[in-house]
């Protein structure tokens, strides 16, 4: 079972690094993902073995709050994921919380300035220092308790995070404050001259508190794109009675069946069927395509689009979990909530960060009380104790990929790209060839029939058994044929038989009749005569894709030539791959002549054309290129393609409405359109570039920054790095992680 459960009390990498050793503890439990920026955390186990009681006890024991007190496995593994992350992500919670920590914020500056403007001109009155005391000490007691808790929380239990190094530093400011000021006797003995840091407690407090906030902001706006998406579906819907009349239901109150009326202007409410009316629909928001659809009676409609500019009824066929949209958010989140493989290194470092960076300070505090020189070697000390503890930063690192992934497969799902896994946007930024499938993807996919030739006396009698047999075919081509001899009537077949990437057999009335390609035809002993094959020849070479009809006995009855326009943005989309750097193959199961002038109209040499191919040969092509080193994508339909999508290192479906087959597919592009294929790839590019420069950043960051904390440049300068500037560097650390994550990139 697959569960995500908010989680509390996280706030950098070292706590989510707790919470996932907690859980992996337990028996029964396969899989664990906790996502920093989200605060979830996602669970493969076995419901003998293991429960969520156990899990929250064991996460409890870290000193972290695991909430399963919502119904989270609903219908499976989808609805969880759902249900958990639209919890750990509700709008209003993310409001009140933001407000009360910016309520704390302007608190804890409040204080903070005082505290900095009296340690900066100090004499200014008799008593002064007693009042930078008092100050303190209230910041210490109402701003420091946002460290003091949780640290103190996690240390029960043996573990730290971030809120123990700057508890320690604070704490460690203000004692050594309060012994310079009520004991300066004892430091005189010594011959040391004490300093007062009361101001470095209240800045550190407001720094850090700053950064937490401009994080918290900047990590909401990173799940804009799932919010967006769960807001299209409206809350209520004007429902049209079987008698009639008209009335509201709440949407979790519409079942199939139900006829539901769209007004100018209303947004469609679950997946249906349009009864009657017609309009525009603006399916933008889901498949990315500006340009709306007009839908009339026997239209497909989907949930989250906008009826534009007349009134529709359609009747609910997928309602809730089921519509499109939700299969979309399902998506969506869960790929969100994913990890890519060097999410593990970060991982490894973040569970061992708090005691080495606590062990550094210490180490820092004692070389320069020991080997230091002068009054002021125990201030040196003292000041690197303190800066060291507050600058290092786990919270970049934790954040550095989640904040990445969510923001890059958010802008994924605005544009109709959807992303399982966010494994395979490490696949996809790799790839050099990928694989198109003729039919469906360089062209519309609507073929219809242009020409047909019947080489019969009984001509109404051969269009009436090609009729009864393609209606028993899901293929695009038999669909055409079907509708084209829509006239014809049909007739009962006693035997049919379907062979993927040939044709099919079908017995009517006893007798065995073939439809298919023209060189499977041939192999099963089709004769042709000069004058067919000539006709044939004429139509292939128009980029006609051509079905011939013959009896058992060998004779051809009829040929038919069908037509399937290019969609007007392959070219231009074969054109950015190949900017790209990836290699285009067409693959398709039509004649060498058709295939060959396809892939001239949009750009693709005649040596990456491979026709006359059957499902086995596509497979195999995707392992040869693989076997040679390459890294192959696989775009097709999912279903007919199966083969060579499970075999190829990334697979994409095209399409649209429910049909996309998601389940098939690590990647799939909701529009028709192929220039999304580009996008997606130089989209997940753009998203693990971000992941590099985050990681680049944070673990740079820390490199140089704890070494300078410790005193490295006082030998050069003659000066220590103050707390105060510490702490400022700190809290702008994971700031700009975040703030890299949402920066705008450029794909082309």
């Amino acid at each position: 079972m697959l569960q995500v459960f908010p989680v509390k009390g996280m706030s950098c990498a070292s706590c989510s690094a707790h919470v996932t050793k907690a859980l992996q503890r337990l028996e029964g439990v396969s899989e664990v993902n906790v996502n920093l920026a989200t605060n979830t955390a996602r669970v493969s186990y076995d419901p003998q073995l293991c429960t969520p009681e156990q899990m929250q006890q064991a996460v409890a024991q870290m000193g972290f709050e695991l909430l399963i007190d919502q119904p989270l496995e609903a219908e499976g593994t989808e609805a969880a994921t759902t249900s958990a992350t639209t919890t750990a992500q509700s709008p209003t919670t993310d409001a009140q919380a933001y407000a009360r920590q910016r309520r704390t914020l302007i608190g804890a500056w409040a204080v903070a300035l005082p505290l900095l403007l009296l340690s900066i001109f100090q004499g200014l009155f008799s008593g002064q220092e007693v009042l930078l005391f008092f100050l303190a000490t209230y910041s210490l007691y109402r701003y420091g308790r946002a460290f003091y808790a949780p640290a103190w929380r996690l240390l029960r239990h043996g573990s730290s995070s971030m809120d123990t190094l700057v508890a320690l530093s604070i704490t460690v400011s203000y004692a050594y404050s309060f012994f310079a000021l009520f004991f300066p006797q004892w430091f005189r003995a010594h011959g040391m001259e004490p300093h007062l840091y009361f101001d470095s407690v209240g800045m550190i407090t407001a720094f850090i508190l700053t950064g937490r906030t401009l994080e918290a902001r900047a990590k909401h706006r990173t799940t804009s794109a799932v919010r967006g998406l769960m807001s299209l579906q409206p809350s209520e819907v004007t429902i049209v009675f079987p008698n009639g009349s008209q009335g509201t239901k709440q949407i979790a109150e519409v079942r199939q069946g139900d006829v539901v009326l769209a007004r100018p202007g209303d947004r469609i409410a679950v997946d249906g069927e349009v009864v009657s009316g017609e309009s525009a629909v603006d399916e933008s928001m889901l498949s990315g395509e500006p340009i709306p659809v007009m839908k009339t009676t026997g239209a497909a409609v989907k949930a989250g689009t906008v009826c534009l500019d007349g009134t529709l009824r359609y009747r609910a066929h997928h309602v809730g979990q089921d519509t499109l949209l939700s299969q979309i958010v399902r998506m969506v989140q869960e790929a969100q909530g994913s990890r890519v493989k060097v999410q593990a290194l970060v991982d490894r470092i973040a569970a061992i960060f708090v005691p080495t960076i606590v062990v550094l300070a210490i180490l820092s505090f004692v070389l320069w009380a020991v080997l230091g020189h002068g009054a002021d070697s125990l201030s040196h000390g003292l000041v690197a104790l303190v800066s060291v503890l507050v600058i290092a930063c786990p919270c970049s690192l934790g954040l550095a990929t989640p904040t990445a992934i969510i923001v890059g497969i958010g802008r994924g799902a605005r544009r109709g790209i959807l992303v399982r896994d966010a494994s395979c946007l490490e696949t996809a930024q790799r790839i050099d060839t990928i694989l198109l499938d003729k039919t469906g993807t360089l062209t519309e996919g609507s073929p219809t029939v242009a020409q047909a030739v019947y080489f019969t006396a009984d001509e109404p009698r051969v269009r009436s058994i090609i009729r009864s047999l393609e209606e028993l075919s899901t293929h695009p081509l038999a669909r055409a044929i079907s509708h084209h001899l829509a006239d014809a009537p049909t007739l009962k077949p006693d035997h049919y038989e379907a062979l993927a990437g040939n044709g099919l057999k079908g017995t009517i009335e006893a007798k065995a009749y073939l439809l298919g390609s023209l060189p499977w035809l041939i192999e099963q002993g089709t004769q042709f005569t000069s004058e067919q094959t000539e006709l044939a020849r004429q139509w292939e070479g128009e980029a006609l894709t051509l079905v011939g009809a013959a009896s058992a006995s060998g004779k051809l009855l009829a040929l038919l030539a069908l037509t399937d326009p290019l969609k007007p943005t392959s070219a231009a989309a074969i054109e950015r791959l190949q900017r790209l750097g990836v290699t285009p193959f067409v693959l398709t199961g039509d004649s060498q002549q058709t295939a060959h002038e396809v892939a001239r109209r949009v750009g693709i040499p005649a040596k990456r054309v491979m026709a006359r191919q059957s499902p086995t040969d596509k497979a195999q092509l995707v392992a040869r290129l693989q076997q040679e080193g390459h890294r192959v994508a696989m775009v097709g339909d999912g279903i007919n393609d199966s083969a060579a999508l499970a075999r190829a290192d990334l697979s994409i479906a095209m399409g649209r409405g429910s049909d996309i087959a998601m389940e098939a597919s690590q990647m799939v592009l909701l529009s028709a359109s192929l220039e999304r294929l580009p996008e997606a790839l130089a989209l997940s590019r753009a998203t693990m570039r971000t992941i590099r420069e985050n990681l680049f950043w944070a673990f740079c960051y820390n490199v140089v920054a704890v070494p300078i904390a410790a005193g490295a440049l006082y030998p050069l300068c003659g000066q220590m790095l103050s707390p105060m500037i510490a702490s400022a560097a700190m809290a702008m650390s994971s700031v700009s992680v975040v703030l890299n994550s949402l920066r705008p990139r450029k794909l082309f």
